[in-house]
């Protein structure tokens, strides 16, 4: 367990050493982590615990020991009979506070995290992976609903962009439990959303890029050795802040068959004709473990409208070519209003070879890349409270458009 989650899991615990929470737990006041320790820690991460009932218990009792809700407990447990709880019975309970944080930066183990308490708070959410990474690294699927019509929304192609990937997680949480609670999402009824559309949600299509960019992977490793190697060759690219691309120095987002001849002329000419931290565009189209899945996906999903997020310049990019779906600027005229975003079409040497454009090539429906945020990339996680405030109607007007 790494020292960022420990430092998450103290601050929900409300300990202010690792030592206090030793003693408050009543282990060997160490101050350092060992296997007793993180197995007591584990729960603050995942968000919930899993509880014997016991003589006297009660889902109203429960709530009050873990500082929950009852109705927190009946959604984590579908089927529970509150009034017959049978003794040695196993319950999830939910904590009183979000699974998602919004207020550290992500890795790969924190994104498994979240997902286990997710899917634990909420069973209809279901996850699988897509693919695995160069260093064995899972890319995640979410999904959540139910319905004739399906969205894909995908996050942090580009490692840097990383504080895309709490954006999709923290909607699919309020989300959920708005269909939970019988309440709404940004003004529309969450139960009405959930019956007719499913979402499918890949919030980290770059987890070893993530990684290498947030401190997860350490300068001892191997695969950070070998990303420092290809930087060097680079070196007016900030590294790893300045790094986008997976472990094997391929943009991800320069991988999909989407006039990408003309995408490798360009970046060639801008000197990135090899493994490079940006804008390599690889061998061929999706030769590259998380593309070839994204586009595998997308195939078997068959996606109504997709939501590529990226974290530069606050705009909404909705065109590729002449491609240019009936009624898609009309809906990104819509997302721009309530973001506040500008809806553009992107500069020639930007247009080619991404998974939107691969998308709006391949179906010929309505896709938007809506790039996020205002600053040098990676942005500080405390820009994230106004950037979901401003994509938090993109994301709910999604699901019916």
């Amino acid at each position: 367990m790494t020292e960022q989650l420990v430092n998450l899991a103290l601050r929900r615990a409300g300990a202010a050493t690792l030592a206090d929470f030793q003693r408050e737990n009543g282990l060997p006041q160490t101050g350092q982590t060992d296997e007793t320790t993180e197995k007591r820690l584990l729960p603050l991460l995942l968000g919930y615990e899993r509880h014997r009932v016991q003589r006297g218990d009660t889902l109203w009792t429960l709530a009050r020991r873990y500082g929950t809700r009852v109705r927190a407990i009946e959604t984590a447990n579908p089927g529970v009979d509150a009034s017959r709880l049978r003794i040695g019975q196993t319950l999830t309970v939910p904590f009183g506070f979000p699974v998602v944080p919004t207020d550290v930066p992500f890795s790969s183990e924190l994104l498994a995290l979240c997902v286990r308490g997710l899917t634990a708070r909420y069973p209809a959410i279901s996850s699988r992976p897509i693919a695995v990474t160069l260093r064995g690294k899972p890319v995640t699927l979410l999904k959540f609903g139910q319905g004739p019509r399906s969205v894909l929304y995908n996050a942090s192609h580009h490692a840097n962009e990383w504080i895309t990937t709490p954006i999709l997680l923290h909607f699919l949480e309020q989300y959920a439990d708005a269909v939970s609670g019988g309440g709404t999402i940004f003004g529309r009824d969450a139960r009405a959303l959930f019956r007719r559309t499913q979402l499918y949600l890949v919030p980290m299509v770059n987890p070893d890029g993530v990684d290498l960019v947030t401190g997860a992977l350490r300068p001892d490793d191997l695969f950070y050795r070998t990303a420092e190697l290809i930087a060097a060759y680079y070196p007016a690219i900030r590294f790893p802040d300045g790094w986008k691309a997976n472990l094997s120095g391929v943009d991800l987002n320069l991988n999909y068959p989407a006039e990408w001849e003309q995408a490798k002329k360009i970046k060639a000419a801008q000197g990135f004709d090899g493994p490079a931290p940006r804008d390599f565009v690889g061998e061929a189209p999706l030769d590259q473990p998380e593309s070839r899945a994204m586009a595998a996906l997308t195939r078997q999903v068959n996606p109504r409208l997709t939501l590529s997020y990226h974290s530069q310049g606050e705009e909404i990019y909705w065109k590729f070519l002449d491609f240019a779906p009936a009624g898609a600027q009309l809906i990104g005229e819509e997302f721009a209003l309530v973001s506040g975003y500008a809806l553009r079409d992107p500069a020639f040497q930007a247009s080619f070879a991404g998974y939107k454009d691969w998308f709006l090539q391949e179906f010929n429906r309505p896709a938007y890349t809506v790039e996020v945020g205002l600053g040098v990339n990676p942005l500080p996680i405390t820009d994230f409270p106004s950037i979901y405030a401003k994509n938090l109607g993109i994301l709910a007007l999604g699901l019916e458009r």
